[in-house]
């Protein structure tokens, strides 16, 4: 039969023979030289159910555009209860970095609910306290010979405090042996005995007051100012004139 683009109208039933007839007509038509050499689905929309099914031709250039509408079909019915599952089984659990969000995979496979987990570690921590000293590790195994040296260097010797241990440091710089010394002092001794009366000097005490005696006697025949005055400043000056007479005097 030859293809008729006003068939189906819009709502009107489908019948199987005469829309297997249009499509055998579009066959036809582009065997026939007609220009038509193309057929393209621009479209297919699901309809509600009990919706009539359309379908829609058009011709652009050579090219025919089809765009149906199908109606879903109905609701089955309620399956059948399925099978209990036994058990629920963790296949895996998976540590992601920080931040990427957390994922569960459930399937089931007749008998068993199995589950499947990714989990983002915690950020790291900040810097922990440090840790007591390890125990004394054993004893390492013997080094090879050490090259010959020349001779020792003693690089310095330092003083310390008393009751600091004594110290030793040694390096070898290829050809000698340098070592440091660190030697805490003593503590300090207490005070020795007076010792002798020791000989008299070149000048005896007797000659040195009688070279003295003479030598500020003019200071002591002036008196000194016992009156006190009512002016600070001549008070002052009074007193400091006192201080020097009676300096003066042997």
């Amino acid at each position: 039969m030859p293809f008729d683009p006003a068939w189906p109208q819009n709502g009107q039933n489908i019948d199987a023979d005469r829309f297997r007839g249009q499509f055998a007509g579009i066959i036809d038509l582009i065997g026939s030289g007609s220009g038509i050499n193309a057929a393209q689905v621009d479209s297919t929309n699901t309809l509600p159910p009990s919706t009539p099914a359309n379908a829609s031709v058009s011709v652009v250039g050579n090219t025919l555009h089809f765009t149906f509408e199908i109606p879903q079909g109905q609701e089955g019915p309620m399956g059948q209860q399925g099978p209990p599952f036994a058990q629920a089984v963790v296949d895996a659990v998976n540590t992601v970095n920080p931040g990427d969000p957390a994922a569960v995979g459930v399937s089931f496979d007749g008998t068993n609910v199995r589950f499947t987990f990714d989990i983002p570690r915690g950020s790291d921590g900040g810097q922990g306290p440090a840790g007591n000293d390890g125990g004394q590790g054993p004893p390492g195994n013997d080094g090879a010979q050490g090259p010959p040296f020349a001779q020792a260097v003693v690089d310095g010797v330092t003083t310390l405090d008393p009751g600091n241990p004594a110290t030793v440091g040694v390096s070898f710089d290829g050809s000698n042996v340098r070592f440091t010394f660190g030697i805490p002092r003593g503590n300090d001794g207490s005070n020795g005995s007076d010792g002798s009366q020791g000989p008299p000097g070149e000048i005896s005490q007797a000659q040195l007051d009688s070279a003295i005696s003479g030598t500020s006697a003019n200071t002591n025949g002036v008196g000194t100012l016992d009156s006190p005055f009512a002016d600070p400043d001549m008070e002052a000056m009074r007193q400091k004139l006192n201080e020097m007479i009676l300096n003066g005097r042997r």
